[in-house]
């Protein structure tokens, strides 16, 4: 067999075989994500954590502006050498393929955290009217506590790098509550990407192949917090985007940090207010008015943060992360984020916030 078909075919039968692998979650978990990731992951956070600037963002610099040269090269000789050009094309595609699921990606197949932590699926109205409540009255006092003002929203005074080395205390304590959140070895960057990330609607992202965890430095402060605590559970091997909701919300209002709090209760009232008014609108303006207003201010904050870099590039983007999830075990697409309600209001059933 001649070498230019060897990486396509690869290709093919790394599709096949992670096809079959995602019926088996319990191996995956077992010899992957509790074995052979943790080394992986550890490995490139001390080799990249203590360096002050993205190397992952620049390797994507360094790819993209290789690929583009390449098909320039090619943009004359493509129709004549078409299936030499495919099979490079291919021979790519399957070299990316198999390191992004070696170094990561095969956490999307792994035991779902429902499993993991014996949460219930499914919750009801009434469920979630009265985790709403504890909520709501949770995030009113934070947000009197921080400044002493119900009417004022809530400015995080902190600068952004300090965040990231505050994040470790809500983690530190998770992690005496269940082990498996334990997180060591910090490798936390502001994204040289932040502008383009803004525009596509997004607050960070994960490099799998530095495993730098990349937060947008352009978000609104209030909210910072949540988002590198989100970011840090996808560096811990937790692929699902409401898991990883639902693991930096804990650490997040673990934290003894008060502004981490707020951040935590703001993100989860959100998706819950959200939820209630899918189903009855009414009752959710009803619950709004029950936020303090500086509550509310925060929440127009984010949304004149957002609708001024609305684009086709975030309509275009989302449409492409929706399907990418899609294919990755998440059927809901890009509706997986708010999923993790479902986990919160069945985590805290039993407890108090």
């Amino acid at each position: 067999m001649k070498r230019k078909y060897i990486l396509p075919l690869f290709f093919l039968l790394q599709i096949s075989i992670l096809q079959v692998l995602s019926f088996f979650p319990e191996i995956i978990e077992h010899y992957y994500s509790n074995r052979l990731y943790p080394i992986i992951s550890r490995f490139f956070r001390i080799i990249f954590g203590r360096i002050p600037f993205s190397i992952g963002d620049c390797l994507y610099f360094v790819f993209i502006f290789m690929i583009l040269r390449w098909f320039w090269n090619r943009r004359k000789s493509w129709r004549h050498e078409w299936k030499n050009n495919l099979l490079v094309v291919l021979s790519v595609l399957s070299a990316f393929y198999f390191f992004f699921h070696l170094l990561w990606g095969m956490n999307y197949y792994r035991q779902p955290l429902f499993e993991k932590m014996k949460i219930k699926r499914e919750y009801s109205q009434e469920d979630l009217l009265s985790f709403t409540d504890k909520l709501i009255a949770k995030t009113n006092a934070v947000q009197f506590e921080i400044t002493k003002n119900k009417n004022l929203k809530v400015i995080n005074p902190y600068p952004q790098n300090e965040l990231f080395t505050m994040t470790q205390n809500g983690y530190n304590t998770l992690a005496t509550e269940h082990s498996f959140f334990k997180y060591e070895t910090p490798s936390i960057k502001k994204s040289l990407y932040s502008l383009p990330l803004t525009y596509m609607g997004f607050g960070g992202y994960l490099n799998p192949f530095t495993n730098e965890a990349q937060v947008n430095d352009k978000l609104p402060m209030y909210g910072f917090p949540i988002v590198i605590c989100h970011e840090m559970a996808h560096q811990m091997g937790y692929a699902s985007e409401s898991e990883c909701n639902f693991i930096g919300f804990l650490a997040a209002f673990k934290n003894k940090d008060l502004y981490f709090q707020y951040s935590a209760c703001a993100l989860a009232l959100k998706y819950c207010l959200s939820n209630i008014e899918a189903q009855d609108e009414t009752k959710a303006k009803f619950y709004l008015n029950k936020l303090n207003p500086g509550i509310i201010e925060n929440f127009k904050e984010d949304t004149v943060f957002w609708k001024q870099y609305e684009s086709f590039v975030e309509t275009g983007f989302k449409i492409f992360y929706d399907n990418f999830l899609k294919m990755n075990q998440q059927k809901d697409g890009l509706e997986s984020y708010s999923k993790f309600v479902n986990l919160l209001v069945n985590y805290y059933s039993d407890k108090q916030l």
